[in-house]
């Protein structure tokens, strides 16, 4: 039996808006990498395995066996009900674009979105499996992976839109109308091998950063930030949780510093704008308590107040 702080209802709405998300796999995958991956993910959480296990996810594994993975498998089983789940996932996308809304928070969608044309492919698929490759490890990282997943892969859609696509085990590429060639070139791409995936170890510290921040463990989360931040200095989100750490151990002048600078990358970022508001009411808050307690040093007390009638023969 699980309670609400094991599971979180709000992932059964995500998993059902990108059920690739809930699985940890890229919208490439064709169905020998989804059966494949399904049947990872369902020996990892199955009651058999988790059984006496203090892993941290395995108070949430059967129901998110049972509410998440199985009906997120289902839904990509088959082409047809693949297909209308990509169509539904490309017609968020165009709305969120007339909407104006399209703007991840997640690091890596946002790189996805400025990178050249060229590049879109392998970041994406890299990207991918960096990410699943903890995601069931707790609660809170299988949460920010499923959110990540589901940012990048709109990201990737966005990138996509007007460019059909169609998927290959290794990848999804643009449709050729062109004839194939019925000899392959000596020197062509498909004898290249491919190139060895990039790790973002960036993206990795922030992940772990997530979880930290939200078992309340704010000095590691601070450590795996500032590592962080030595590889991407201007990432944003990484600012804005460094801010909500600080913030957390009432360091508030580190709290400011770093939510200053996701306002001056974003200013329009809800989080940072949410916590900043946080933070000076905090520090409103301590400076009136430091006057209040100042007034009463200063004022003298009863015994003080007689004494001094006293010595002054009053």
């Amino acid at each position: 039996m699980t309670n609400a702080k094991s599971f979180q209802d709000e992932w059964i709405t995500a998993a059902e808006k990108d059920p690739y998300a809930a699985l940890g796999l890229s919208l490439n995958a064709e169905d020998r990498r989804i059966l494949k991956r399904y049947h990872q993910v369902a020996k990892l959480l199955h009651p058999d395995v988790q059984a006496g296990s203090h892993a941290p996810i395995s108070q949430a594994s059967e129901q998110l066996i049972a509410r998440i993975i199985n009906p997120a498998y289902q839904r990509l089983k088959q082409d047809k009900s693949r297909s209308e789940a990509l169509a539904n996932m490309r017609f968020r996308v165009r709305q969120l674009d007339r909407q104006g809304k399209l703007n991840p928070t997640f690091e890596s969608a946002q790189q996805l979105l400025r990178i050249p044309e060229a590049e879109v492919d392998v970041f994406y698929e890299n990207t991918v499996n960096q990410l699943i490759t903890d995601q069931f490890s707790s609660i809170d990282t299988f949460s920010a992976v499923l959110s990540g997943l589901s940012q990048l892969n709109l990201a990737f859609l966005h990138r996509k839109i007007g460019n059909p696509i169609r998927p290959k085990p290794w990848g999804l590429v643009p449709v050729d109308s062109s004839p194939e060639p019925t000899e392959a070139a000596p020197n062509s791409e498909e004898s290249t091998p491919p190139e060895p995936p990039v790790i973002n170890y960036a993206e990795k510290y922030g992940i772990r950063a997530r979880t930290y921040l939200n078992q309340g463990n704010y000095d590691l989360a601070i450590q795996e930030l500032r590592e962080a931040l030595k590889i991407v200095p201007n990432g944003v989100e990484l600012h804005s949780m460094l801010g909500q750490a600080y913030l957390m151990k009432k360091s508030y002048g580190m709290a400011r510093a770093h939510l200053k600078r996701v306002l001056e990358l974003n200013p329009k970022h809800s989080v940072a704008l949410k916590y900043n508001q946080v933070l000076e009411k905090r520090v409103a808050e301590k400076r009136k308590a430091a006057s209040q307690a100042a007034q009463a040093t200063a004022k003298p007390t009863p015994e003080q107040q007689s004494w001094l009638k006293r010595l002054l023969g009053r």
